[in-house]
């Protein structure tokens, strides 16, 4: 599974607010480019090692770790080896959230809505038992998502309860950063479909080609190319399952004037050609 990047799409649906992601055994070291999004993301390593980047700071999980994204952070991760196994859970903040004005909302909620508090990076293996929870409760969705329902909501605020008790809610000292990471990213996925040069991208910035170049893989360990040709297959994995376009329009949708180059890059990418992969998806 992979990410639009700013994720303006929803997670989960309006009747339940909650989404679970599984990855695993992605070949290349980006498995999850940088992005950030609106809601709040809990990372579990269910067995391997999963490097994590979490606005700006580096981290090295192993199997049964946990990371916490606050709403807002930038965040990407990978694994140098591609063996690796974690799940993403991805909730808004107001799925938990209750109409009283009490204690709960005022300390906890809404100062992680507004930013002027986030949770303390990792959090180890403290959380893994209510992340397996979770990942149990979502085998359930299907026999009855109301009951399913209310008891992911019981294990999310056992969840808060115990960052706020082990003290990982704390002032958030990282506001005003990330602004300019923040301005590229919306940039590059305004403009993917067209060309963007190491040049163009400098003049925007007020950049030279060759700062931006090393600025961009040593902030995002991605180069250019690779997060702009990872934001037209995404583009393109879309239109294969939401349309029938024929590939063609799709590649030329997604910014690929050749269209051999984008079978090519897209079967490398997802294992299978377009046309399989279209052909896959609406078996299901």
């Amino acid at each position: 599974m992979y990410f639009e990047l700013k994720e303006n799409k929803p997670h989960g649906t309006p009747e339940h607010p909650f989404s679970l992601y599984h990855i695993q055994n992605v070949s290349h070291a980006f498995q999850i480019p940088v992005h950030w999004h609106d809601e709040l993301e809990i990372i579990y390593v269910k067995k391997g090692m999963l490097n994590v980047t979490i606005s700006g700071e580096h981290y090295t999980g192993d199997t049964g770790d946990a990371f916490v994204v606050s709403p807002g952070d930038l965040h990407f991760m990978g694994s140098d080896t591609g063996d690796v196994n974690y799940y993403t859970f991805l909730f808004p903040l107001e799925f938990v959230t209750f109409q009283a004005d009490d204690l709960f909302t005022q300390l906890v909620m809404e100062p992680l809505k507004s930013g002027r508090k986030v949770f303390q990076i990792p959090v180890g293996k403290s959380i893994g038992d209510l992340c397996e929870s979770l990942l149990a409760l979502h085998v359930k969705q299907k026999e009855n998502l109301l009951a399913v329902q209310i008891e992911t909501k019981i294990v999310l605020l056992q969840f808060l309860q115990r960052m706020w008790k082990n003290g990982f809610l704390i002032e958030n000292d990282t506001s005003g950063r990330n602004i300019i990471e923040k301005e590229m990213i919306s940039y590059i996925q305004e403009n993917f479909a067209n060309e963007i040069s190491l040049k163009e991208f400098g003049t925007q910035f007020h950049l030279s080609e060759k700062y931006i170049s090393r600025y961009f893989k040593e902030h995002f360990h991605i180069t250019l190319s690779q997060y702009v040709n990872h934001l037209r297959l995404e583009h393109a994995r879309q239109l294969l399952k939401e349309t029938m376009l024929p590939v063609t329009e799709v590649a030329l949708q997604s910014g690929y004037a050749n269209v051999s180059y984008f079978i090519r890059s897209f079967k490398k990418m997802y294992g299978v050609s377009p046309l399989k992969y279209r052909k896959n998806k609406n078996a299901k």
